[in-house]
């Protein structure tokens, strides 16, 4: 079951769990905005801009550029759902690129009823005390498993926060892409299917809101993310952070 024609945004899609959620959503008959790092990456999203996706391109680990893809988005026709797949594994755009972008779209894009941000297992890894020394800027390399605490967390914070918006984390597994690498053992195909789900479904599972999943299923997170006393520190050092409130 899906819901009627939506305009879903999936961020990072040039490549992986990104393009597959992307050309599913076109075969689907959604109208798909599709999101590049920069221009060569975009020239490899041709084939779906001949399918009717529309490209935007930023670079996430700059805010700037957050900004101004947030901005040539509000301008055009609004959003009904995003999925907030781009992400880094390692380096000093862990937490630009996996924590503070997601938030800042969330925070600028005007219109998306549903939100569905990339989480991990990992995050169950993830230290809650770390928010106290975040390099938020990225001069110095950051955990992916806090990021992806943090993630996590502001999905869960979104849902509570906004009570009219479908706010859900999803793991998507260890699959086979450039990321996961070569050796993955989880299902590429399933990699993809619940954030698409997620965004576009009018099942009723589909229409609930602060969850966390892992291939179709509802499982419980790391304890620290339906924390509220949580929850309220990071939106707040976001905002401090970033300048821009929730």
């Amino acid at each position: 079951m899906r819901a009627a024609r939506s305009r879903i945004l999936v961020t990072g899609s040039a490549d992986g769990l990104g393009r597959a959620a992307a050309e599913a959503l076109l075969t689907a008959g959604h109208d798909v905005v599709v999101h590049a790092r920069n221009q060569e990456r975009a020239a490899v999203l041709g084939e779906l801009a001949d399918r009717g996706a529309h490209i935007v391109v930023g670079d996430f680990a700059e805010r700037a550029a957050v900004r101004q893809v947030a901005d040539e988005l509000n301008a055009s026709q609004p959003l009904d759902a995003v999925i907030h797949n781009a992400g880094v594994w390692s380096g000093p755009a862990v937490m630009p690129v996996n924590i503070v972008a997601p938030y800042l779209l969330t925070a600028l894009l005007r219109g998306p009823r549903r939100l569905v941000y990339l989480s991990s297992d990992s995050h169950l890894g993830g230290r809650p005390s770390s928010l106290d020394g975040v390099d938020w800027q990225g001069a110095s390399a950051g955990s992916y498993a806090d990021s992806k605490l943090l993630v996590t967390t502001l999905a869960a914070v979104v849902a509570r926060l906004r009570p009219g918006v479908l706010s859900n984390a999803v793991d998507p597994g260890w699959v086979p892409t450039r990321m996961g690498g070569p050796g993955a053992p989880d299902d590429l195909e399933l990699g993809h299917q619940t954030q698409q789900w997620l965004a576009s479904s009018d099942a009723p599972e589909a229409l609930t809101t602060g969850g966390y999943w892992y291939h179709g299923r509802r499982l419980q997170p790391h304890r620290a993310v339906h924390d509220e006393v949580f929850q309220d520190r990071l939106v707040r050092a976001l905002a401090e952070e970033t300048g821009t409130a929730l």
